[in-house]
């Protein structure tokens, strides 16, 4: 289901420079705090399609709590999890 949702949401790969500038579609690119000189960055911006933030997050769920088989995708993900305090 998440492949589907994201293959039509992403429709023609071509109009996109790398694999990094699908980011901003999905709404997962930081929103920057800028005042004078001071910079921070905060949470996701979320302007972007809802729904299949939802469905990455649910599969990134399941990826982590329900797959049991692993992977180099599951070693990166419990990686992540570690660094930012989820595991």
């Amino acid at each position: 289901m998440v492949a589907l949702a994201y293959t039509a949401t992403i429709d023609i790969p071509a109009r996109f420079r790398n694999s990094k500038a699908v980011g901003p579609i999905l709404g997962l690119t930081p929103v920057l705090h800028e005042s004078g000189e001071s910079r921070r960055i905060g949470r996701i911006s979320r302007c972007g399609d809802g729904m299949m933030r939802t469905l990455l997050y649910e599969a990134a769920q399941t990826l982590l709590t329900r797959v049991t088989k692993w992977s180099w995708l599951k070693a990166w993900a419990m990686n992540v999890a570690r660094r930012r305090g989820r595991q």
